[in-house]
């Protein structure tokens, strides 16, 4: 059901590129230094690989163990810890009126809801730091539903936690295949470009 205002009742959100920094050119670079391999390859086994850890079925050292074969090279459990502190940090950074409009809309009685392709180390990371997590009603961390954007499942099993309808939820991410996504199965989408243009289409201005 919508509210008063036409807005839908509850509010889905994306996690980074959203209300967390994507990784800053330091946190990139310290990355490919941590690593000592050229970058491009670096970079293209780090996402190619991304996906099993991102959805829980490796972890930190597994996932860079197999970054490792895939650059030909081999990470020591020095390196391996270093790589996972690096690449934690270089999500850590929040955008801080996103985080003020979080709790804006907790306070104005809004059901707030995230959905986030996030390994269990960034996870624990966020869950630490950052008690404004609490003001989401279901937080779908990939890491630990076994699913990952853009699959359907990871907003059917956001909709099955929330028990609503599609019709009844605004999914918010800043990449616009996860919102296509969120939209062929009944939701409605906005891809994020800055707090203000939210505050706009949620009608807080």
């Amino acid at each position: 059901m919508s509210g008063t205002d036409g807005i839908p009742g509850t509010l889905l959100f994306d996690l980074f590129g959203v209300i967390a920094r994507v990784q800053s050119p330091a946190g990139k670079a310290r990355l490919v230094g941590t690593a000592a391999v050229p970058e491009v390859p670096f970079w293209e086994a780090y996402w190619s690989l991304r996906p099993p850890y991102d959805a829980g079925r490796v972890t930190g050292p597994g996932y860079w163990g197999l970054v490792a074969d895939a650059l030909g090279t081999r990470f020591d459990a020095a390196r391996t810890a270093a790589l996972v502190e690096a690449d934690v940090a270089s999500w850590s950074a929040v955008d801080e009126e996103m985080v003020a409009l979080i709790g804006e809309l907790a306070a104005s009685r809004r059901t707030l809801a995230l959905l986030s392709n996030i390994p269990e180390e960034l996870a624990a990371h966020y869950e630490r730091h950052h008690p404004w997590l609490a003001h989401f009603r279901v937080r779908a961390l990939s890491c630990r539903i076994g699913r990952a954007k853009p699959e359907p499942a990871a907003y059917a099993w956001c909709l099955r936690e929330l028990g609503v309808a599609g019709d009844d939820v605004l999914f918010v991410d800043d990449r616009a295949e996860n919102v296509r996504a969120a939209r062929a199965l009944g939701l409605h989408g906005h891809v994020f470009t800055s707090a203000s243009t939210l505050r706009g289409v949620l009608g807080l201005d």
